[in-house]
């Protein structure tokens, strides 16, 4: 009971019921889903059909009466402007289709014109390769290329060719054994050690010590005995001391024949005697050299062999260097005296010096020859001083005590101090040879002419019978008058005859000479090898280059095409290089110049007597030298070929084979201002490569990306900040013209290219595009600078220059060093140095270039010449510089070089040239 009470009473109605109603509710639900759409589907189907087609409410209406509802135009219009555009892109799609056809038959027309010119191109290239070949087999048949010859050497002991008569006619050809001096030999010297034969401890140590300082830094002394081609023996001077007398004549010769390389007659040899006084021993008289050379300061007729023996200047200057700046300018040209002589001969004063000379030298030759030439001089020149024409100053005895001298010579008076102040004031300086005619060289009149030189006194020898040191390759008569004695009464009109503009030049000739080959013991032992090895027809060793030491850069993008830089105007650049960088020919001449040529090197230097090395391009100065290609028999490639408008311009023009240039850039820590600048050397023609001096201790930044030209950039690192390695002969550059310009240049290339073509013309000048002058300024009676713009100009500034490399081996090597130390002091003038060398060399002004005078590029930094101390530097510098060299070298000219394109336009087709302004 209480189990179905409880059950009942939980649910409130029996369990049966609730099942029954679950069922209902199901069938109702089911009812509803299944049969309830049907019903009004049918019902609004009978609905429509029954109204007819105009009056259905949910059947399909017409697209007009559907879009008139307001909420669905604005999807209408969306779908009519969609239809459109899908009717514009298919029209476009067909366009595309055709142009996309025309594209690809116009892509297989230049496929197969690509493979025609390919082949038309290698067509060419056969042909080029042909004939460059044919080229090469024409020039190999005229300019065959030989090996060098092998070198033989003789025995030791065996002279390898027959002895002369004998040893007083010694020539080069019977006495000198070519054998061991080949020309590809390069003249090697050998020097025999002084401590190594028994007089060598009697030489003067101060002659012994300046001779070794001089061979040690002679580029020709070898230590291989075996290749020596010529063996130095330093025989004198002997200093003057009771234990050091010179050996006997026979003891020297034993002494001589037991040098280790004398083999028996001692040819090759060079017996060198070094004066230092005036009184100079002559223990080589009565020796017998055997083929030995003998050079020395004093010599007798009978004793001198010509052309084979030397006459050498005395070395006054040991150990020290001549003070450039003590002496005196060559400038004015007439001095106090006219002429002067100081000197006594005891053996020839005698009572006749008080008589009146004879009226003349013919009258006294109708008799019996004079007895003494010398006295009838000093009648002469006694008159001459008393009659106060001229100024002229005649001692013929010594105030002091005279020095000692040879017989029949005259003795020199006073110190050298007192004899260089009188020679100062002097125009002309007496040198009165011996009165013995045997006499053919002394020390005494050596020491003459060599202070003469010195202070700028012209010398006057009296006696063509002397013979002056190294007579037989210096043209004496540029620098020294000769007057034989019985002219000795026309003396005095000869010297008042001489314009003023010849005793300059002689003036400045005597001073080149002294400089080069006198000066010092260093100069006076390189002028007799000089003498050795130009006499023997072996040309100088190569003048050595700077080498230059590179800094690794990158290169970045390719440089683009300035637009101020492709202007041009109608000046046509020529034709466009395709070849690789050419350096230009080197050693085409080195080997036969000196035999057959005659040359003049560096300020009219005498015949082809060259002290200085030559440099591996063409050695000789190009204003006087047949240039490399001239003269060849072939026709110069890139010559002018006349004609006239483009076949003009489309060649370089000139009468060497065509060449390239080499720009040299001078930078100092402003990167961006040289990137700039070497970017604008783009596309120019000609231009060989860039050599950039890099003047700064600090290296380029690494992420520095240098612009891509197309051609080397070669970044040169430099010991030191200095404006002198601008004119380093760099090995780097390989051509003979070389445009120096700052790194904040700007000029275009036609104008660097019509630079080029002048200075093609003109090669032994400067040629650029700023010009200055000089200018004397009578108040403070000294040299000013002046930078004004004016018509007349004597330097153009090497920042924007073209000049011959070989000017950098003179400015490196050869000019004075003081110049480079003032140049470094100040960091200035370099060009101004460079401008006073090349005048110097050529006498010549240098050449300016259209009317440019200022290049400075625009929003550049400023540079070290806007600082107002730079023109006073510039004063001081010219006036330094004329004190050194003596004399001002700078040259004015009215003389400019324009192009008629830059003043008219011409049509093509028009004769097109240069006009000189």
């Amino acid at each position: 009971m209480q189990r179905g009470a409880g059950i009942v009473g939980n649910g409130g109605q029996p369990w049966v019921l609730r099942r029954v109603r679950l069922t209902w509710l199901s069938f109702m639900l089911f009812f509803i889903l299944v049969f309830f759409p049907l019903i009004a589907h049918y019902y609004l189907t009978t609905i429509d059909e029954a109204g007819g087609p105009d009056k259905r409410i949910f059947g399909p209406r017409p697209g007009g009466e559907l879009c008139e509802a307001k909420h669905v135009q604005d999807l209408c219009r969306i779908r009519e402007s969609v239809s459109e555009e899908l009717l514009q892109l298919e029209a476009k799609r067909q366009e595309l289709n055709g142009e996309i056809a025309r594209l690809n038959l116009r892509i297989e027309a230049c496929k197969r014109s690509i493979d025609s010119a390919k082949q038309d191109l290698l067509q060419l290239k056969n042909v080029i390769s042909q004939t460059e070949h044919s080229y090469k087999e024409l020039m190999a048949q005229n300019q065959p290329k030989l090996s060098l010859p092998v070198r033989l050497l003789p025995d030791k002991d065996d002279p390898g060719f027959p002895p002369p008569k004998s040893a007083q006619s010694c020539r080069l050809h019977t006495c000198f054994d070519y054998a061991r001096c080949p020309l590809t030999s390069g003249f090697p010297v050998y020097v025999y050690d002084a401590g190594s034969y028994p007089w060598g401890e009697k030489l003067d140590p101060l002659v012994k010590q300046a001779f070794a300082s001089s061979v040690k830094s002679s580029v020709y002394v070898t230590d291989n005995p075996n290749i020596a081609c010529l063996y130095v023996v330093l025989v004198g001077e002997i200093q003057e001391a009771p234990s050091s007398s010179p050996p006997s004549p026979s003891d020297l010769e034993k002494q001589l024949k037991a040098l280790p390389y004398w083999r028996m007659d001692g040819h090759n040899h060079l017996l060198v005697h070094l004066s230092r006084k005036s009184l100079t021993q002559n223990f080589l008289y009565n020796v017998s050299a055997g083929r030995a050379a003998v050079a020395q300061s004093t010599f007798f007729e009978q004793q001198y062999r010509e052309g084979f023996d030397m006459v050498v200047s005395p070395l006054v200057h040991a150990l020290s260097e001549p003070n450039f700046l003590e002496v005196p300018p060559q400038v004015p040209v007439k001095r106090k005296y006219l002429f002067t002589f100081q000197g006594e001969k005891v053996e020839s004063l005698r009572s006749s010096l008080l008589e009146a000379p004879p009226q003349s030298f013919e009258e006294e030759m109708e008799g019996d020859p004079p007895a003494d030439y010398d006295d009838r001089i000093i009648g002469t020149l006694k008159a001459v001083q008393d009659s106060h024409l001229d100024q002229v100053l005649m001692e013929f005895t010594c105030k002091n005590q005279a020095k000692p001298s040879l017989p029949t010579e005259w003795a020199l008076c006073g110190e050298r101090e007192d004899r260089l102040e009188v020679l100062k004031v002097s125009t002309f300086a007496l040198v009165i040879s011996p009165g013995d005619g045997q006499l053919v060289a002394t020390a005494g009149c050596s020491v003459r002419l060599f202070e003469a030189l010195e202070v700028g006194a012209i010398p006057v020898v009296l006696g063509d019978h002397s013979k002056l040191p190294y007579n037989h390759l210096i043209r004496w008569s540029e620098a020294v008058i000769m007057v034989p004695k019985p002219r000795i009464t026309e003396l005095h009109f000869l010297l008042r005859s001489i314009s003023d503009n010849d005793l300059l030049a002689m003036r400045r000739q005597g001073r080149f000479l002294w400089e080069t080959y006198f000066s010092t013991s260093e100069s006076i032992f390189n002028t007799i090898l000089a003498s050795v090895r130009t006499s023997i027809q072996i040309p100088a060793a190569p003048i050595r280059e700077e080498p230059a030491q590179e800094i690794p850069h990158k290169a970045g993008k390719l440089a683009g095409t300035d637009a101020n830089m492709a202007d041009n105007g109608d000046l046509d650049l020529g034709p466009v290089e395709v070849e690789p960088p050419y350096a230009s020919p080197r050693f085409l001449r080195n080997f036969t110049y000196t035999a057959a040529d005659v040359y003049r090197t560096w300020n009219r230097a005498p015949g082809p007597f060259h002290l200085f090395p030559h440099t591996p391009l063409d050695p000789v100065l190009p204003s006087e030298a047949k240039f490399l290609g001239s003269g060849t028999g072939f026709r110069p490639i890139g010559g002018g070929s006349g004609g006239s408008g483009k076949e003009f311009q489309a060649a370089l023009g000139g009468n060497v084979p065509r060449e390239q240039f080499t720009v040299v850039m001078l930078t100092y820590e402003r990167e961006e201002v040289l990137m700039n600048s070497l970017e604008r050397l783009n596309g120019l023609p000609y231009l060989n490569k860039v050599v950039v001096v890099w003047n700064s201790p600090k290296p380029p930044s690494d992420d520095l990306l240098w612009p891509d030209i197309g051609l080397p950039i070669v970044v040169v690192r430099t010991e030191k900040n200095s404006l002198n390695n601008r004119f380093l002969p760099w090995d780097a550059v390989e051509t003979e013209a070389i445009l120096s310009i700052d790194d904040d240049a700007h000029l275009r290339h036609d104008e660097i290219m019509f630079g080029f073509r002048v200075w093609r013309e003109a090669r032994d000048r400067i040629v650029g595009f700023p010009g200055r002058f000089h200018a004397w300024d009578v108040n403070h009676q000294s040299w000013l600078y002046n930078s004004n713009y004016s018509c007349e100009l004597s330097m153009v500034l090497t920042g924007a220059a073209f000049f011959h490399k070989y000017y950098a081996y003179l400015y490196s090597y050869v000019m004075p060093q003081a110049i480079r130390d003032m140049v470094d002091e100040y960091i200035n003038c370099e060009d101004i140095a460079m401008n006073f060398l090349v005048s110097h060399i050529t006498r010549k002004p240098p050449i300016k270039v259209t009317s440019r005078w200022t290049f400075r590029c625009p929003g550049c930094p400023q540079a070290l010449s806007h600082d107002d101390s730079h023109f006073h530097e510039r004063h001081k510098c010219i006036n330094f510089f004329v004190k050194v060299y003596g004399y001002m070298p700078l040259l004015y000219t009215q003389f400019r070089v324009d192009s008629v394109l830059f003043k008219t336009r011409l049509p093509h087709d028009k004769t097109k040239c240069f006009k000189f302004i």
